[in-house]
């Protein structure tokens, strides 16, 4: 693990290689798992904000599940605020495009300038997940098979998972926190190098 500002990083964040291949996957992180999207606290009040602009672009399912079930939902199993699910298998934002390529109506709504929400920091930082701590947080890189096409398309573009998530990662902490790990970054590479 290295440290960064109270940050605790594993090192496949740096060593793994990632990028999203969702002519292959599909976007089946948004349809698959057992629960919706992780939201932070404050992401709730801009979800609420962002909502009545980012309905059009939903389906009618997923409308129908936020109507029953909220806007957010509590995780049973880990007391977490998430996005809700329709039918407990996709997120209630998500709609699919004429590919079946399911893709997010948060971010659909972002990218024409409806909301300055883009979609939860937990989504846009996948396959980084973030557990908190009371004194520090875990910046892990989460290995999930639906995502074998991305590992392969990372390899070949030789794409670390850090700077496939770098606009995340800014989002998250900061450009100079993001510095660092560029840093850290290239005194891994010059370690190898020198075996």
């Amino acid at each position: 693990m290295i440290e960064v500002d109270k940050k605790l990083l594993s090192r496949d964040i740096f060593e793994k290689q990632f990028v999203c291949d969702l002519n292959a996957c599909k976007g089946a992180c948004c349809v698959k798992g057992d629960a919706g999207a992780p939201l932070e606290k404050e992401e709730l009040k801009q979800l609420e904000k962002a909502y009545p602009k980012v309905k059009p672009y939903m389906r009618k399912e997923g409308i129908e599940a936020v109507e029953k079930q909220g806007k957010h939902t509590v995780d049973s199993f880990d007391g977490e605020h998430v996005t809700p699910l329709v039918n407990n298998a996709e997120c209630a934002y998500v709609y699919f495009d004429e590919n079946n390529k399911a893709l997010c109506a948060i971010e659909k709504a972002w990218k024409e300038g409806k909301t300055d929400f883009r979609k939860p920091i937990s989504c846009h930082l996948y396959p980084i997940r973030i557990q908190k701590y009371r004194d520090f947080e875990a910046v892990n890189y989460d290995r999930w098979d639906i995502c074998d096409p991305a590992c392969s398309l990372g390899s070949k573009l030789r794409v670390p998972v850090y700077k496939f998530t770098q606009e995340a990662l800014i989002r998250k902490y900061g450009k100079e926190w993001f510095a660092e790990l560029e840093k850290i970054d290239e005194a891994m590479k010059k370690e190898k190098e020198n075996g």
